[in-house]
């Protein structure tokens, strides 16, 4: 893989092979090693390494992107050419601003002297073997066998690098690891299922989570069918995640202008209970990814929501321009660069990527919530979520791998998992408790930081025969 010190000499390369008004190169790397199984036993073990260089040029407001992942001079030149060529004959684009300076993006390593950049890189991580990860899956898999269950699923370990210089000054550098485990237990009638990931792999007690996979596989067997209704749910924090990450693409400057923001109109406004409060926070103790954008902005800490009242949306630094010259700026709250954009050119602009919902002032643990209901369900995780309605923020989609019948403060049965439809604007106005937040993973949705919930009148419109 790449160093800093590497790419800054092929960016010095690239900067003499073209003839730009502006040139940017950003820098991609990564080695990837995975460990698959199913019917306990690994069947698949798959390792990549690759380095990729994206430049872009800029001729007067023209400006397109070429790849290459070979950094000889002739790739390099081809690559450069191609880029050059596709921007010469682009339209002008109005609204690109000039490639930001070193000082405009706060180049310097904001992290330097903090914890952040050490705890997201971790040799250890890194220096996961295949014998490593099978020792892992063995763990794994005597979960299975002493319950007389099927597991299938994978364990993986990566490192990354992310950099990006331009010829106005810009050079940021970021590296972190990651190591995720996914487990699915399996018996005659019934599932499990736990997932996790960290950039410190010895954060990940992959034999708990079998464990955790396991009893609710077992405990869910034989499950009773209920009718559709509206129900309290208590949904763990990857369920909460999955269908919470439907709403976040339209905390987006762009989005607003485009009008197809549920956010429209309602920014300023009490959307949400008031014991919903979200931020985007790179820097988060528990979040990972690189601190700045896809133009090498600096990411903002962004109070998304306060109290249930929409703050603000994110926005890359041509958005913010064009917001503050539109019909919308006296009705969406600050506009600034907040360093949330994609590289250029692209049609999207900007999305939050690091979300961190607020701790309860009563945190009340899964555990606590079942205590506490009457009569409602549990649920693991959801999947195959779609969106129905944009602006009433409506999904539907279905409960997987075990959903529990919840009676008198016990969890009292498996039960038919269910297809849902769901207003968020309606969930997180009606949410009776919340667990501490923690990293969560799903399948649906990105890693956020996310408390289980327990919220009223769940809206599940009917049962399936699973």
């Amino acid at each position: 893989m790449l160093t800093k010190e590497q790419s800054a000499d092929i960016f010095d390369r690239i900067r003499r092979f073209s003839s730009s008004d502006e040139v940017e190169a950003i820098f991609t790397g990564s080695r990837f090693a995975l460990t698959r199984f199913a019917n306990n036993a690994i069947h698949q073990n798959v390792e990549e390494e690759n380095s990729m260089v994206s430049i872009r040029t800029n001729f007067a407001g023209r400006t397109a992107r070429a790849t290459s992942n070979q950094f000889d001079d002739e790739s390099l030149q081809r690559a450069v050419a191609a880029s050059e060529s596709l921007a010469r004959v682009q339209a002008p684009d109005p609204d690109l601003l000039p490639m930001p300076t070193g000082e405009e993006a706060d180049s310097g390593d904001r992290f330097a002297d903090k914890s952040v950049r050490a705890t997201r890189f971790f040799s250890e991580t890194a220096g996961i073997t295949p014998g490593d990860r099978a020792e892992v899956v063995k763990s794994i898999v005597a979960v299975a066998n002493r319950h007389k269950l099927t597991t299938a699923g994978i364990y993986s370990n990566s490192e990354s690098e992310e950099g990006i210089f331009n010829s106005r000054g810009l050079a940021n550098w970021y590296r972190q690891t990651l190591a995720e485990v996914s487990i699915t237990m399996l018996a005659d009638d019934s599932s499990g299922w736990q997932k996790l990931n960290s950039p410190d792999a010895s954060n990940l007690d992959a034999a708990r989570l079998a464990e955790t996979a396991a009893q609710k596989a077992m405990e869910s067997a034989h499950p009773r069918e209920i009718a559709p209704g509206k129900y309290t749910v208590i949904l763990e924090p990857a369920a909460v995640l999955d269908i919470v990450g439907f709403m976040f693409w339209d905390y987006s400057g762009v989005a607003i202008l485009d009008q197809r923001s549920f956010l429209n109109d309602r920014i300023g406004t009490q959307l949400f209970g008031e014991n919903i409060s979200i931020c985007d926070d790179v820097a988060h103790a528990l979040q990972a990814g690189s601190p700045f954008d896809g133009e090498g902005m600096r990411r903002q800490r962004v109070q998304l929501v306060e109290s249930g009242v929409v703050k603000r949306v994110v926005y890359a630094r041509a958005t913010a321009q064009k917001m503050k010259n539109s019909e919308h700026a006296a009705k969406v709250g600050s506009i600034e660069p907040t360093g949330h954009g994609f590289p250029l050119p692209n049609e999207v602009g900007e999305m939050p990527m690091n979300i961190v919902f607020g701790a309860p002032e009563k945190p009340r643990s899964v555990q606590e919530m079942i205590a506490s209901t009457e009569r409602g369900v549990l649920v693991t995780r959801l999947w195959y979520i779609r969106e129905v309605d944009p602006y009433e923020k409506i999904v539907t989609g279905m409960t997987r791998d075990g959903t529990f019948l919840v009676e008198n403060g016990k969890v009292q049965c498996g039960l038919r998992n269910f297809r849902f439809n769901q207003s968020l604007i309606s969930m997180l106005s009606n949410v009776e408790a919340m667990s501490v937040p923690v990293r969560a993973s799903g399948e649906e949705s990105f890693d956020m930081v996310v408390p289980a919930m327990k919220v009223r009148e769940f809206n599940f419109t009917e049962a399936t025969k699973f």
